[in-house]
């Protein structure tokens, strides 16, 4: 049914959470592939600092985003679970990204987790779990703030 998942991570524990769901998921449905995905945002151009270094800057973020997806991969152990997992860095704004990728690499299931956030905060920052959902082109699982607590 599912031969590629996509699961969005951004570094928090909350996305982390997600991935037991990944993992099971991918071995009860013998998923040929899954895919790891981090979006680097970019730094805004600001006065005082210069292209160069703000490049530089962008660099070390995508640098680090590798290293981080590389942890990831080695917890969810896809040799021992006779999994496949891949890595991808997107640059830009996370839900567009996600969306993007999604629908370029023919993915059929997105799982991610949200942060929960509610109110003002909502509204300020908009929510990456809720624009992947409306504007998908594959199910999204989404687990809960509350359900990765209880992990």
């Amino acid at each position: 049914m599912y031969k590629r998942i996509l699961s969005p991570m951004d570094g928090s524990e909350f996305a982390e959470c997600s991935l037991e769901h990944l993992r099971n998921i991918a071995i009860g449905c013998n998923v040929p592939e899954v895919v790891l995905l981090m979006v680097v945002e970019p730094f805004p151009p600001t006065t005082g600092i210069s292209e160069d270094w703000r490049h530089k800057l962008e660099k070390e973020a995508k640098a680090e985003a590798e290293d981080y997806l590389t942890k990831l991969v080695e917890r969810l152990d896809p040799k021992k679970k006779g999994i496949t997992v891949k890595t991808a860095i997107a640059h830009g704004r996370p839900a567009g990204n996600i969306l993007k990728y999604a629908s370029e690499n023919n993915v059929d299931l997105i799982i991610m987790s949200t942060h929960g956030r509610s109110g003002v905060s909502r509204w300020v920052f908009g929510s990456v779990a809720e624009k992947v959902l409306r504007h998908s082109p594959a199910p999204v699982l989404i687990a809960s703030p509350i359900a990765c607590r209880a992990n």
